[in-house]
C-alpha cells in the first residue's frame, strides 16, 4: 500500500466517541494513519423525492471530486438512506482501485428493525462497511469467503456474519 493516509469525512452528526472508535478499528485493520475530518454538503441536492432516498452515485462523485486527494483514500460517512438505480438500498459504495468511497450508517442500527439498540453492534457494522469500501478503493472486488469483509451483502444480517478482516487471499492482494 503506497497510500499515506485514510481520511474519514463525517457529513452529518455522529458522536465523537463513536467516530474515534471507528478510526481505531480502521487503523487496526489497515495499519496506516487514519484522519478524521468534518465535511459540509447540502444533502438536499442529492435527495430523490420519488425514492425518498439519497443518490449514492452523485454523493460518491461529490466526495471524489471535492474531498479526496491523490495520496489518500477518502471515505465519506453519512446517515442517510442511500440508493443506486439497480438496488432498493445500499450501505455504501466506492470507486474500484481509486481514492474515494462512501458509507452510510442509516440502515445499520437495530432500531430500524424493531430491535433494542446496541451501540457495539452498530460500531462493528459501520466499521465493516467502511473497511469493505476501503477494500474496493485498494482494488479488491467482492469475495466469496463467508466471513471475509469483502463479501457482498444485501441485508444487515449478512454484515453481522462477516468479520472485520480480510480473508488470506484478499489480504495478499492488498
Amino acid at each position: 500500500m503506497s497510500t499515506k493516509n485514510i481520511t474519514l469525512i463525517s457529513f452529518g452528526y455522529f458522536e465523537q466517541y463513536f467516530l474515534k472508535n471507528i478510526v481505531k478499528n480502521i487503523q487496526q485493520v489497515f495499519n496506516i494513519n487514519v484522519e478524521l475530518k468534518e465535511g459540509h454538503l447540502d444533502l438536499s441536492d442529492y435527495y430523490n423525492p420519488a425514492r425518498r432516498q439519497y443518490d449514492a452515485n452523485k454523493l460518491l462523485q461529490e466526495v471524489n471530486s471535492n474531498f479526496s486527494s491523490i495520496d489518500n483514500k477518502t471515505i465519506g460517512l453519512f446517515n442517510v438512506d442511500l440508493f443506486i438505480p439497480i438496488f432498493t438500498f445500499i450501505f455504501g459504495q466506492a470507486y474500484l482501485n481509486n481514492n474515494s468511497g462512501i458509507a452510510s450508517i442509516y440502515r445499520l442500527n437495530n432500531e430500524r428493525y424493531g430491535i433494542e439498540p446496541d451501540d457495539n453492534l452498530l460500531l462493528e457494522r459501520f466499521s465493516k462497511e467502511i473497511i469493505h469500501e476501503l477494500g474496493h478503493t485498494f482494488g479488491l472486488t467482492h469475495c466469496h469467503v463467508t466471513d471475509c469483509v469483502m463479501r457482498s451483502v444485501s441485508y444487515v444480517e449478512d454484515i453481522d456474519q462477516k468479520s472485520t478482516n480480510f480473508c488470506p487471499s484478499c489480504r495478499n492482494q492488498l
